[in-house]
């Protein structure tokens, strides 16, 4: 193995020509540290990998002269009668950016027009289940995802995010190429914060400037609306409108749109504002990115009103007017969306809306469908599969927490027990900003429930919605002396049995996955 390893030293070959596990267990031997044999990377420089001393991941690097942009401790090493510097570093924000300049594979890039899903990972322990799950399947991988509203609820930056992402994709030796989604971004300050940590794409929410309101407004409400949008930013006249709309027949596929003076004012004073809105993003991102490649989606899933195929047709529209380019289009589907469980609602209604939406994204893009709040929606994996193909985005989140408590509640019974009563003290208060219609009154309280029966609360709708929306209050909860009531023993338990959460996240998400394989 000596021979191997100096060969590598002396000329990098590709790892499909050598033994990773052998490799692997020979420098485990050697500096007494578990040796993951998915991450050695051999490179004109050294080899790279990740190693486990205890709970503590450590970047590994062997060399011949140590690199210096590196944070860590050195040893030298003496292999049949040669010095080498063995570099032990611990996987701060710094050496995560070197990682990233020496292995160009651990960055985050931009996916395209290839179907995708984003992992989302509460934790940051997530990423190694979601590589081998996406390894068996289709769909390319946002592997780092996280809206600014998650980040704040559970008390992460983007730079952790990103770092704790990338991290898993080197463990498990994931050299296809993932995305790094800033979502749900609101206002330039957060984008900025992505933006300096890495991010590539970046999600757009402009929902505070959607008005919920005009479904139902009359004529003169229409227009008193329509005249306090902001067109200097909209960069055009309601005349101008009028005629590019009304009396134009647009074909879409095999669908023909038209706008009568009703569906365009309530189309324009419904996202007026939230077109200006991300027109205005769009122009800040893309001056703070320079020449970096970078994607965007546009979301006005969290509304209150479905997103109709006219009012989908003129966002797209305009958007392109004012120079906008996007990726990804999330409009609010017919039917209830919520979190933690499948699809409520008329499976051929949304079909038949599904069609139109896709063949709109097909003739003013093509950009992709996307699936917010698509954790757990399997009803609606087949139609997005048939009619969408590579054109979809699934956006996932809380499943990978869920997960969590799941492997929590086979490994520690008692620590699924606080953690559950606590959430359902929480639920009330919690819910608010998210859709969900679970009953507090069908959740269990935790002495109810026998050691054995606990992981099946997972897959009961009321209990799995309580759970995932009090995931930031489970987070970031402290006793009377500020220490972390649950947060630490909960990782304690991930991460001392983490094939356990792998295994787990693993057949999850093949669940997700697996009806995109065919498209």
């Amino acid at each position: 193995m000596v021979t191997v390893l100096q060969t590598l030293l002396q000329r990098p070959r590709p790892l499909a020509e050598i033994d990773r596990t052998s490799l692997a267990r020979f420098l485990t031997d050697v500096i007494r540290q578990q040796v993951y044999p998915t991450s050695l990377e051999p490179t004109s420089e050294g080899v790279f990998f990740l190693a486990r001393d205890g709970r503590e991941k450590r970047l590994g690097i062997l060399s011949e002269a140590g690199l210096h942009d590196f944070e860590g401790v050195r040893h030298q090493l003496s292999l049949d009668g040669r010095t080498l510097i063995f570099q032990s570093c611990p996987l701060t924000a710094a050496n995560a950016r070197a990682l990233r300049r020496h292995i160009p594979w651990t960055a985050p890039r931009p996916l395209g027009l290839r179907a995708s899903v984003g992992c989302g990972d509460r934790l940051g322990l997530a990423t190694p289940g979601h590589v081998r799950a996406v390894r068996k399947h289709k769909l390319a991988p946002v592997f780092a995802q996280q809206s600014i509203r998650e980040m704040t609820r559970t008390g992460r930056t983007p730079q952790q995010v990103l770092d704790e992402a990338m991290w898993g994709v080197f463990q498990e030796g994931w050299r296809q190429g993932y995305g790094a989604d800033a979502d749900h971004l609101k206002t330039e300050e957060d984008a900025d914060r992505c933006i300096e940590a890495g991010f590539t794409f970046f999600t757009i929410d402009p929902s505070a400037f959607v008005d919920n309101e005009v479904d139902t407004a009359d004529a003169a409400t229409l227009e008193a609306k329509v005249a306090a949008l902001p067109w200097e930013s909209l960069e055009t006249t309601l005349a101008d409108l009028r005629r590019a709309y009304l009396g134009q027949h647009f074909q879409v596929g095999p669908y023909e749109l038209s706008f009568e003076e009703r569906t365009l004012m309530q189309a324009l004073a419904k996202y007026g504002g939230a077109i200006a809105h991300t027109a205005r993003m769009y122009r800040h991102i893309a001056n703070r990115m320079g020449n970096r490649p970078f994607e965007l989606e546009m979301s006005v899933d969290e509304t209150e009103v479905p997103t109709s195929p006219a009012e989908h047709f003129f966002v797209a529209r305009e958007l392109q007017r004012l120079g906008v380019r996007w990726i990804s289009l999330a409009p609010r589907f017919v039917g209830r969306l919520e979190k933690g469980v499948d699809y409520i609602g008329d499976l051929e209604e949304f079909e038949a809306h599904l069609k139109l939406h896709v063949a709109i994204a097909r003739t003013l893009g093509p950009y992709k469908l996307s699936l917010h709040s698509g954790s757990d929606k399997f009803a609606l994996y087949p139609l997005f599969a048939r009619h969408a193909g590579e054109l979809f985005h699934l956006k996932t989140a809380g499943t990978s927490y869920l997960e969590a408590l799941r492997a929590v509640a086979e490994l520690d019974p008692p620590l699924f027990r606080e953690i559950l009563d606590f959430a359902r003290a929480r639920y009330e208060t919690d819910r608010a900003t998210y859709h969900v219609s679970a009953l507090l009154e069908r959740v269990p309280k935790a002495s109810d429930v026998p050691d054995d029966a606990l992981p099946a609360l997972l897959e009961q709708f009321d209990a799995r919605q309580v759970l995932h929306v009090t995931f930031g209050s489970v987070l970031t909860a402290t006793d009377a002396d500020g220490r972390p009531r649950f947060r630490d023993r909960l990782l304690a338990v991930l991460q001392e049995n983490e094939e356990t959460y792998y295994r787990l996240l693993e057949a999850h998400f093949d669940r997700h996955l697996a009806p995109f394989d065919a498209a």
